[in-house]
């Protein structure tokens, strides 16, 4: 989708993050690569091949940002997370082995 160097993932750690264990973030970027950076980072943060409902989500992700709605909003545009049609199960359908190295 983007084409991620290094110094990007850098960049969108020193510019975006509060802390990486637990993952807490500063603000959330305008810019895509950035966004998808991040969104890659939050993604590890979920179990492949498990079903959460959205307050699971929710859970998960109040930990991360304040405006976790957005985040979960993202993680679906994006296609890190699938969901049914009506909300009310979620699940991971990106490959997480491609954003380990942004930890």
């Amino acid at each position: 989708m983007f084409d991620i160097t290094d110094l990007d993932i850098l960049k969108a750690k020193e510019t975006l993050l509060i802390s990486r264990n637990p993952l807490r973030i500063k603000l959330f970027p305008a810019k895509e690569k950035r966004k998808y950076i991040l969104l890659g980072m939050i993604c590890l943060l979920f179990e492949k091949d498990t079903k959460y409902n959205e307050k699971e989500i929710n859970e998960i992700l109040k930990d991360v940002y304040d405006d976790y709605v957005t985040i979960r909003r993202y993680l679906i545009i994006y296609e890190f997370l699938a969901r049914t049609p009506d909300g009310s199960s979620y699940w991971l359908i990106a490959d997480q082995s491609q954003f380990q190295a942004y930890m």
